[in-house]
This record gives structure tokens, C-alpha cells and sequence, in this order.
């Protein structure tokens, strides 16, 4: 039986669409084991009634197998843990992917590199940044060259601590991809251009007073923030109490605030106040950032 562990990960943080994406420290475990026959999912230890062909972690883990040729009759897909919500914007399909080629790729005694499992599973999201974050943990920028993902590494501060806001209500991905325009003015991709660059290199410094500027963005968050109910509201909210910057996590509905350590523990108790009042059913998380990624437990 192989057992692996996989990340949430925050995507595009503000002016990174598709580009920038960090894994945190929320996690699925999953156990797969080869056996003969049908195939069979559990969740929490109960046989799912959906069919195993349509489960993510299925299709990625046959995928990678189909590829290396690799012979198998069937499986029993256990979802041990779930941690990461499902359509809330923290990577839980990314989450499937990376894991379900990992236990592929452990079965078939390690075939593939880094790059072979961040390649496949970007075939499959369709995009890099939550998948790359996933596999390698940290915070990164990706992008995919004829077919190829090539990415860097950004240092976080180890003081930064990332206040999860996640709300009872999903948010498609699909939904809030169609809701972002065809195309944009010269002004705003020169102002997201300016954001991400200084992003990049404010994390990398450890300039945090900068931070609040360099999350802005106007490529993405402004439409898909009338999904989200109150977006505005408790934006504005966690700025008056401090934070240092916040932004959308990936799709939504999950909303993020930066903090400084030392601040986290009662930014959460007074924004989870706040929050009890609205609609949604929120809650609130501190998470840092996980550096180590997917790994084999």
C-alpha cells in the first residue's frame, strides 16, 4: 500500500494569475493498493457510490500508469484524511492529481522525476500554479513552454502567516474563469505587470511594507470578487485590523489575509468575530506556508 500526503495550495495571490501559487500547510492523505478486480473508493472510510472512473485521483493515477506501460487490474483508493475543502479555491483538485501520480509513481518504483509529475499533472489541471506548488511545496512561478512547465522558486518570510477566510458557499472554477474579460487595456496589464514583478521580488527581500501594494490586482480579482459575498466588506475589514495585504485564493470562495506571526493568533479570534456576523458561514485558519510539498508517508 502506498500512503501520500498532499498540500492545499493558494493560486495567483493577487496580480500572479496562472502564474504564482504557494502550498500550505492543510493537507489530504490518501492510500492506494493494487487488488484484483473492480476498482473501489472510500472516503472516510466508506465505499463511495460515485464511479471510480469520474474520481480524479483515479484517472491521474491510471494516467501516469497507462504512460509507463505499467500492468494493473484494479485498485482500492482510500481518502484517509480531507482536509482541503472541495471548490473553495485551495487547490483540491490539484491535490487529487498530484496525488494520484505520485502513487503511481511509487508503485512503479520512482520512473518518474519532479518535472515528469509536474508535467502530467499541468496536462491535466490545464494550468501550472496550483499543481507546481503541490508537488514542490514553497511558493512559485510557473508557466508552460511548448508543452513543458519551467519554474522558479520565491522565498517567503518566515514570519508571514496566511489567515484562511472559507465560507460554507463554493465557487466554480469554471464560473469564475467565465466571468474574467477576453481582453484587458494597456493601463491595467502594465499595472499587473508592475504588481507580480515587485511581488516576486518583495518576498524574495523581505520587504513587507510593500506588500499591500503589490497584491492589488485588476485582472481577475475585481469580477470574480461579486461571487463572493461581502468580499469588499471583510477586505476592508481585515485592513483595519492589520493585516498586511489580502487577496482572493485562487478561484474563490476562500478569501486570504497576510499577518505577521506574531499578530496571527488575535487577527483570527477578531476577523472570526466579524465574520460570525455575516452570511456564509465562515471560518478562519492560520496557515503557513508547507516547503516540503507531496510526499510518501
Amino acid at each position: 500500500m502506498v500512503k501520500v500526503r498532499i498540500p492545499a495550495t493558494t493560486a495567483n495571490m493577487g496580480p500572479g494569475y496562472d502564474v504564482l501559487g504557494m502550498a500550505l500547510n492543510l493537507y489530504n492523505d490518501i492510500a492506494v493498493e493494487e487488488k484484483k478486480g473492480e476498482t473501489l473508493v472510500y472516503n472516510d472510510g466508506e465505499l463511495s457510490s460515485d464511479d471510480y472512473r469520474e474520481n480524479m485521483i483515479y484517472t491521474s493515477l491510471v494516467k501516469a500508469l497507462d504512460k509507463y506501460n505499467y500492468d494493473y487490474e484494479g485498485f482500492e483508493i482510500r481518502v484517509k484524511r480531507c482536509d482541503i475543502p472541495i471548490s473553495r479555491g485551495l487547490g483540491s483538485s490539484s491535490a487529487c492529481i498530484v496525488g494520484g501520480i505520485c502513487a503511481a509513481n511509487e508503485l512503479m518504483g520512482n520512473v518518474m522525476s519532479k518535472a515528469d509529475i509536474i508535467d502530467m499533472a499541468t496536462e491535466i489541471e490545464g494550468h501550472p500554479d496550483n499543481v507546481v506548488p503541490a508537488a514542490l511545496g514553497g511558493m512559485v512561478a510557473s508557466m508552460t513552454v511548448e508543452g513543458k512547465v519551467i519554474y522558479s522558486k520565491v522565498n517567503v518570510p518566515k514570519r508571514l502567516r496566511f489567515v484562511t477566510m472559507i465560507p460554507s458557499f463554493q465557487v466554480s472554477t469554471a464560473m469564475a474563469r467565465k466571468v474574467v474579460p477576453s481582453s484587458y487595456s494597456k493601463e491595467d496589464v502594465i499595472f499587473n505587470i508592475s504588481r507580480v514583478a515587485m511581488l516576486i521580488n518583495v518576498m524574495n527581500n523581505g520587504e513587507l511594507d510593500k506588500l499591500r501594494v503589490c497584491l492589488s490586482d485588476r485582472v481577475h480579482e475585481p469580477y470574480r470578487k461579486t461571487l463572493i459575498e461581502n468580499a469588499d466588506l471583510i477586505f476592508a475589514k481585515a485592513k483595519e485590523l492589520g493585516a498586511l495585504g489580502e487577496f482572493v485564493s485562487g478561484s474563490g470562495s476562500t478569501l486570504m489575509a497576510v499577518v505577521d506571526e506574531e499578530d496571527a493568533e488575535s487577527f483570527r479570534e477578531d476577523i472570526e468575530e466579524f465574520l460570525s456576523k455575516l452570511d456564509g458561514g465562515w471560518r478562519a485558519v492560520v496557515l503557513e506556508p508547507d516547503f516540503e510539498g507531496v510526499r510518501v508517508i
